[in-house]
């Protein structure tokens, strides 16, 4: 393991600050740590979506009330009656380990990950999903352009998938989950006053990242070592659909009082949470919420293998970021998104990995 890696264990997110490009003035540790205090009160709120995508305009705007509300003070939320199959997601937790057993090492790392515009695409090997720690995760994103919605006539499932037959299935949660993204953000927009479809265009057909996580059962030595399953971070897109996950390990931090919140949503339930996109367009209204993925708390939980596939929604990469109307003086500049996202990314995949501004008018 790289000595950058094993600072990473006990290194804080101060150390790393020169990358974000919003304003985050909370410190804490990428992994859960012995002086890590827990939040036993508060509880991320349940917001029902029915009420937008059935109800009528008293309705619409109630439910935007209550999400704005719950993502004003925490950044998370959890989304009951959203539409999509219960059925689909509990076949697709299944299908994820299916995906990451059943594929050599050697077949994976043909599909390796590299920046495809904005967004690192394709596999990650265990330990390997940032330079700065050793997550004890595989993963694997698969963005829009990996999916056959019939939008490019060249398409090869080949080109993405090392088992082209996996595609199918993963794409039917992609055609169920987009639904949501315009509910979600009109609802939001409508929240800050806003002309509610003022990004209907924008996140029409968008670029999306399925993110696939194998965490494997986590072995003694590796707990006793005190790396986490999934370091703490921040979601770096507009904002992210996570179906919720059948073994804990999810923690979010509240920024209020520095204390972890171990989150169990209701089985078939949706957890939303908000990036570093909306967190700048909302000039800091809505805040990009740190979490992490750590071991279970339950010993005996350890030895089951956890499975995971959040949906992160973005806007392309040459659209602008700038802050939303009517939310006060900006307290930040438009950007162009590949700008934004690879300057943060740079984090995990070294600073040759940030597209600066020449760069991206040349493109």
């Amino acid at each position: 393991m790289s000595d950058k890696k094993t600072h990473g264990i006990r290194a804080t997110s101060h150390e790393y600050s020169r990358y974000d490009q919003v304003d985050k003035k909370h410190d804490y540790h990428l992994a859960e740590g012995a002086e890590d205090l827990f939040d036993q009160e508060t509880e991320i709120r349940i917001c029902d979506v029915g009420r937008f995508q059935h109800g009528n305009a008293k309705d619409r705007e109630a439910f935007a009330r209550e999400l704005g509300e719950a993502l004003e003070g925490i950044g998370f939320a959890i989304l009951e009656n959203h539409g999509v199959d219960p059925d689909l997601h509990r076949k697709t937790f299944q299908d994820v380990e299916d995906f990451f057993t059943g594929v050599s090492l050697e077949e994976k790392l043909r599909f390796r990950a590299r920046r495809q515009g904005s967004v690192n695409q394709g596999y990650f090997p265990i330990k390997e999903t940032s330079d700065i720690h050793p997550d004890l995760v595989e993963g694997w994103v698969f963005c829009r352009r990996a999916f056959d919605l019939g939008e490019n006539p060249d398409y090869r499932a080949g080109d993405f998938w090392p088992d082209p037959n996996a595609e199918p299935g993963f794409r039917k949660l992609v055609i169920a989950t987009e639904p949501l993204i315009l509910p979600i953000m009109q609802s939001l927009l409508t929240y800050f006053g806003c002309e509610p479809h003022l990004y209907d265009q924008k996140l029409t057909r968008t670029n999306i990242g399925l993110r696939l996580n194998y965490y494997p059962p986590v072995a003694k030595v590796e707990r006793q070592a005190g790396g986490a399953r999934l370091l703490g971070h921040e979601d770096i897109d507009m904002f992210t659909f996570l179906p919720a996950p059948k073994v804990e390990g999810l923690q979010v931090l509240n920024q209020k009082n520095g204390r972890w919140i171990r989150l169990s949503a209701p089985e078939g339930s949706i957890v939303l949470n908000t990036g570093d996109y909306f967190q700048r367009i909302s000039n800091d209204r809505f805040p990009s919420t740190t979490h992490r993925v750590s071991p279970p708390s339950d010993p005996a939980l350890c030895n089951q293998p956890r499975t995971s596939f959040p949906m992160a929604v973005y806007i392309r990469e040459d659209e602008m970021l700038e802050v939303l109307p009517g939310l006060g003086p900006p307290k930040y500049q438009p950007i162009r998104v590949i700008e934004f996202h690879t300057g943060i990314t740079s984090k995990f995949y070294g600073d040759d990995y940030a597209v600066k501004a020449k760069e991206s008018r040349k493109n």
